[in-house]
This record gives C-alpha cells, sequence and structure tokens, in this order.
C-alpha cells in the first residue's frame, strides 16, 4: 500500500464579496482516495473510535444509464492518515450519490443517500435509500426509504439525516413536473426508514440541498441551496419546527454542510463561485449570515460537499476537488483556535 503523504498549505488574502480578509492560516491537507475515475460528494463522522467517509464512486459526475451508475464507498480510519474501505454500496437500478452519515437509535451507523433512476441521460424518478450497520463493518444493502403516502411524489430526495434524541429529521426535496419548481418539506423519522410531514417549507429560487443542526436551545436551523444563481438561506425554528423565519446569506451555496460553534457562530462548508474558479471554503459566520472569516481550502473545478467535524479542538474536514486533475477525495485540518 502506497504510503499516504501530508501536505501543508499556507492561505493567505481571502476574497470575500463582503470584504477582503487578510490573514495567515495553516491548513494541513492529504489526499484519502482517487481510485474511481469521479470520486465526490463527502460525509465525515466519528463512530465507536473510527473516523468514516462516505462518497461516490462512479465514471462521471453524471450518468447516462444503468452503466454510468455511482456506488457509495465508506472508508475508515483510526487516525486520519491511514484508511481502508469498509464497504462498497450500489443499486442494480439507481445511481447512488450524496451518501450522508448518522448515528441512529441502537447506535446504528446509517447512510443516506439519493438514488436516482436515469435513461438517456435524463432522470426518470428519485427515490431517497438508506443502509446500516451495527458495527461499522458490515452494511446492510441499500434499500428504499419509506415517505408517507401523504407526501410522496415519484421525485424525491432525502438529502441528509440529522438526529436529536431519538427523533431523525430530514429535508426532502421535491422536483415538480408542473413548471419549473421544487418543493421543500421537513419530515421527521423514529427509524431512519419511514418518514412523516413535520411543515412545507416556504423558500422560493428553487431549493434543494439541506443540512439541519441543532442549537443548545433545541432551535433547529437549516441551511438551503437555492438555485438560479439565488443566495443560499438560513432557516431558524424553534419546537415544533413549524413556524420558520428565513434569512439570506447574501451568496451561493454548493454541497452546504455546517456545525455551530460554541460561541453560536456557525462555521460553513461550501462551494465558492467565484470568477477564477469555483473552490471549496469554510466560512466562520454569525446567525445573520455575516461571514467573520473564511477559509479558502486548496480546490478547483469540480468541487465542494464537504463533511465536518470537531475532534481534539480541530475541525476535521472531507471535500472533492478536481484542482490536481481527476475529480479526488481530500481531508483537510485547521486548528480551531484559528478559527
Amino acid at each position: 500500500m502506497k504510503k499516504p503523504v501530508r501536505k501543508l498549505v499556507m492561505l493567505c488574502l481571502i476574497y470575500s464579496s463582503a470584504m477582503t480578509f487578510a490573514f495567515a492560516q495553516d491548513v494541513a491537507v492529504l489526499k484519502i482516495w482517487d481510485k474511481a475515475p469521479h470520486n465526490a460528494f463527502t460525509d465525515l463522522i466519528r463512530y465507536r473510535n473510527w473516523f468514516y467517509c462516505s462518497f461516490r464512486e462512479a465514471p462521471g459526475h453524471v450518468p447516462r444509464d444503468e452503466a454510468g451508475n455511482g456506488k457509495i464507498r465508506i472508508l475508515r480510519s483510526r487516525d486520519g492518515i491511514v484508511w481502508e474501505s469498509a464497504a462498497l454500496l450500489s443499486s442494480g437500478k439507481y445511481d447512488l450519490r450524496d451518501p450522508k452519515l448518522s448515528v441512529a437509535p441502537g447506535k446504528k451507523l446509517m447512510v443516506t443517500m439519493g438514488g436516482s433512476y436515469y435513461v438517456n441521460g435524463k432522470i426518470i424518478d428519485l427515490m431517497p435509500h438508506v443502509t446500516f450497520s451495527d458495527d461499522g463493518e458490515k452494511f446492510s444493502g441499500p434499500f428504499p426509504a419509506i415517505v408517507d403516502e401523504q407526501v410522496r411524489t415519484p421525485n424525491d430526495w432525502i438529502w441528509r439525516v440529522t438526529w436529536k434524541g431519538d427523533k431523525g429529521y430530514g429535508v426532502v426535496y421535491q422536483p415538480q413536473s408542473e413548471g419549473n419548481t421544487i418543493r421543500l418539506r421537513l419530515l421527521q423519522t423514529d427509524d431512519g426508514i419511514s418518514y412523516s410531514l413535520v411543515t412545507d417549507l416556504s423558500p422560493d429560487s428553487l431549493p434543494n440541498e439541506s443540512t439541519i443542526r441543532f442549537d443548545k436551545n433545541d432551535n433547529m436551523l437549516i441551511l438551503v441551496r437555492r438555485e438560479g444563481g439565488a443566495g443560499g438561506l438560513l432557516g431558524e425554528s424553534e419546537p415544533p419546527y413549524t413556524d420558520w423565519k428565513w434569512t439570506k446569506l447574501g451568496y451561493r451555496l454548493g454541497g452546504p454542510n455546517f456545525l455551530i460553534l460554541k460561541n453560536s457562530l456557525l462555521c460553513i462548508g461550501t462551494r465558492l463561485y467565484a470568477p477564477g474558479g469555483n473552490r471549496t471554503v469554510v466560512n466562520v459566520t454569525t446567525r445573520n449570515g455575516k461571514i467573520l472569516k473564511q477559509v479558502e481550502l486548496p480546490s478547483g473545478n469540480d468541487t465542494s460537499y464537504p463533511g465536518m467535524l470537531i475532534h481534539r479542538k480541530m475541525l476535521w474536514i472531507t471535500y472533492y476537488s478536481g484542482h490536481e486533475g481527476k475529480t479526488s477525495v481530500y481531508l483537510a485540518k485547521i486548528r480551531m483556535k484559528d478559527l
């Protein structure tokens, strides 16, 4: 096995549309996977004292038919340096992508995936999939999640599930056949398999990829990507999560993820749509969306979809990028005191 090499990158003079920051920031970066022609859409979690990283392996970004369908690779590592494959998940019919990791009740490692059925390059239907592992070594075969028939459509995508106690929450986005619209709904689950409606959400401009987090007061926050050049949204609601306040962030999101820091600031990982080319960045922001600090990770071309966690006073970030040619999966570490 080829020994991994760690790179140390100095970043400075980071540009934001709001202002220019001038600061020095050490970011340790390691490429952890590049085996497939296209390796993308990552997530990251700690489970049973291991790091787990999930992502999609495929011939390309979008398939034309079943021959190009993506599979879900699960890696694990004790130290974040040496990684091994724990699973490769596939479906005969569906292209699997955007695998998101969580720990479900019963201390099960859960993977939520989008399933897309393509014919001649066109999506025929969307079906969310899930899989579980009791030990992080053996995973069930991916199978469809069950969305309540009152809200189910032929085009459902539950992008991420976040657990609060024994109840999981996810946002399903549903492209509508009539007109160029997308419906956004908040769902809940007790088992990670069956999902029921909490409330309809109201963002415009084709909302889709959404990440949920909870603050110390049990308020729910949702970070939402929108299309058509529209900036991202940050939603906030108190229990029972049916009345929402929305804040416009002023910049576009791609593959959005975020953590709530101890000082109530947000640490947002996303794609930066820049004139010189796309980048993956980490933004430290206030709850009203003001960027206080921005760290640009070594990245470019097809890039983003960060997985994020805090461990031993470090921010650990997985992401994918094509800046070195082939789209590959990287791990970056930033000291929390620098953020």
